[in-house]
């Protein structure tokens, strides 16, 4: 988890972020972050998720719930 909340931050470019941060509520939320995000979950953890995906999800931490049930599938 500490790995996937340091490459979030990274394609954010904030300093830090947490599982219970709201990411629709951060300010570099927008629709360039999502597909910056999408591409790195693609390259780094062999997830493939759609813009669609993301509705579903509000915090970090739900994001991550989310890669990982991808990846047992």
């Amino acid at each position: 988890m500490n790995e996937f909340l340091k490459n979030i931050a990274t394609v954010l470019e904030v300093d830090q972020i947490k599982e219970t941060d709201d990411l629709k509520a951060l300010p570099q939320w927008d629709s360039l972050a999502v597909l910056s995000v999408i591409a790195m979950l693609d390259a780094n953890y062999g997830v493939n998720l759609s813009a669609a995906d993301f509705g579903t999800i509000s915090s970090v931490g739900d994001l991550w719930k989310l890669v990982q049930s991808k990846k047992a599938a």
